[in-house]
């Protein structure tokens, strides 16, 4: 079931960035991955070095191809790990080609669940049979391994329920949830359900929070039935998180390791009829002897690792999502350590108007984002559509904190069909605009029933970013500077 599961997860990852690797990385990119590795070697003095500080198959190439290679090929294996095909190659070969592409992403694969994959892929290499793959073979999974597993969730879970307490006084007061489901990233369908709630069910949604998130993880080391349990509360609580919003795949990944509390009896209570296929596959477990070593050193190592996660989880100064080494074996995780009161977005706008005296605007539509008032949220996850993500943050600042929005502008400014491929619309479709700005809007979640039809209500905050036009002096010098004037 862990393997499995984590299939499903690594293979909405692949996918994702086999639709988007191109338009947000690649040779003409909004980023291009070939002047990231660039400043790498700058920053490191060597391509040597700055490989063991960003270990990456692409240092080798870093084509078009290749990130579409790399991502099909990803994906391709994933679906074969959902199948219950699972030995020590084939999960080490998913780890580093998903540790290849998040090294190079960079701010659009800034995400703790990016790191937090890696870790959760890396221990799944010693849960599996050294080479047979098939599914129920008569290998035993490593007892130690299960409880790495554990010490996974009981991390996660835990600093996710540290930074909500020790941050936002939303958390403490119990009023988080007043806020949440309208101003998370990507609300979806049943999000406005949630929103208007009562206050008093909403309140009892955040005492649900901490109590699966800061006492539950306690009880992943506890006997059976007390493990149980709390692997209980921990999988309904994302189970919920997954009906109410669109966090990516950040809550499937997360039930992966909890699925640890649960034991094969647990299994074949709810699925009796693998009873003859589980009898079968432990009737000689088998284990080579250089795989419980290796397992063993892994232990070693993940308890060294360890050090540095518990003294944030210890801190005050608590820090989420970090890595503390290259390969992002053991991180610190956490979630919405601030909840936002109001949900701003920026949403560029076109026109083919020559003048701007009484243009018509015309928006591009995200492809989960709110734009239009009388859209229906749509449900995206755990396909993670990643400009989306990166404008959510931008709204809550300036562009001048996000320059390579200046990079998409320019580039809807050309009708350049990779990064039109981000949106789920373009309203040009003939030729290019002549202009493009970026308006500022706070939304709120229209009441149901108040106006039939309509989703949001919206309030222009004026420019976010300014019309713009191909002939914009100090555009081309920002994208001649850049570098990207000619992409």
């Amino acid at each position: 079931m862990i393997l499995r599961l984590l299939g499903w997860v690594y293979a909405a990852a692949f996918y994702s960035a086999a639709r988007q690797l191109g338009p947000l990385i690649g040779a003409k990119g909004i980023l291009p991955v070939g002047e990231f590795l660039d400043f790498l070697v700058r920053s490191w003095g060597s391509k040597q070095v700055a490989f063991w500080h960003y270990p990456s198959v692409f240092w080798f190439g870093h084509s078009d191809g290749a990130l579409l290679a790399v991502s099909w090929i990803g994906f391709g294996i994933s679906v074969l790990v959902m199948l219950g095909w699972a030995n020590v190659p084939i999960m080490a070969v998913l780890w580093a080609l998903y540790m290849s592409i998040v090294h190079v992403g960079q701010t659009w694969y800034a995400y703790g669940w990016e790191t937090q994959l890696l870790e959760t892929g890396f221990l799944a290499i010693f849960l599996c049979p050294l080479i047979d793959a098939r599914p129920f073979s008569r290998h035993e999974p490593p007892l130690p391994t299960v409880w790495l597993f554990r010490w996974l969730i009981f991390r996660i879970m835990l600093g996710a329920g540290l930074i909500k307490l020790r941050g936002d006084v939303a958390w403490r007061d119990l009023t988080a949830l007043y806020y949440h489901f309208e101003t998370q990233p990507l609300p979806n369908g049943l999000s406005r359900w949630f929103h208007f709630l009562p206050h008093g069910v909403l309140k009892g949604g955040v005492v649900m929070n901490h109590l699966a998130e800061v006492v539950a993880p306690f009880f992943v080391f506890w006997p059976r039935r007390g493990r149980l349990i709390a692997g209980g509360v921990i999988v309904l609580f994302h189970v919920i998180l997954i009906l109410s919003g669109n966090l990516s795949f950040l809550n499937w990944l997360t039930i992966v390791p909890a699925l640890a509390c649960f034991d094969d009896q647990a299994w074949l209570a709810v699925m009796p009829f693998l009873r003859q296929t589980w009898e079968k596959a432990v009737a000689e477990p088998l284990m080579h002897f250089g795989m419980r070593c290796c397992v063993w050193v892994i232990v070693a190592v993940v308890i060294v690792l360890s050090y540095s996660p518990v003294m944030n989880l210890l801190s005050p100064n608590q820090v989420m999502n970090t890595s503390f080494t290259w390969f992002d074996l053991v991180n610190t995780y956490g979630a919405f350590g601030s909840v936002g009161r109001e949900r701003l977005t920026v949403v560029f706008e076109g026109t083919d108007s020559v003048d701007l005296v009484k243009p018509e605007w015309k928006p591009y539509l995200y492809v989960a984002q709110p734009v239009d008032v009388n859209e229906r949220p749509r449900q995206v996850a755990p396909y993670q559509p990643r400009l989306d993500w990166a404008m959510w943050f931008a709204a809550m600042d300036t562009y001048q904190e996000y320059p390579w929005t200046l990079h998409v502008v320019w580039k809807l400014l050309r009708n350049d069909p990779g990064t039109l491929s981000l949106f789920r619309s373009n309203p040009f479709p003939d030729r290019p605009p002549k202009f493009i700005r970026v308006e500022l809007y706070r939304y709120h979640f229209a009441r149901p029933g108040e106006a039939p039809g309509r989703w949001w209500d919206r309030e222009d905050l004026g420019h976010w970013l300014r019309p713009l036009s191909v002939n914009t002096q100090p555009l081309r010098e920002f994208m001649e500077r850049a570098g990207w004037l000619e992409k």
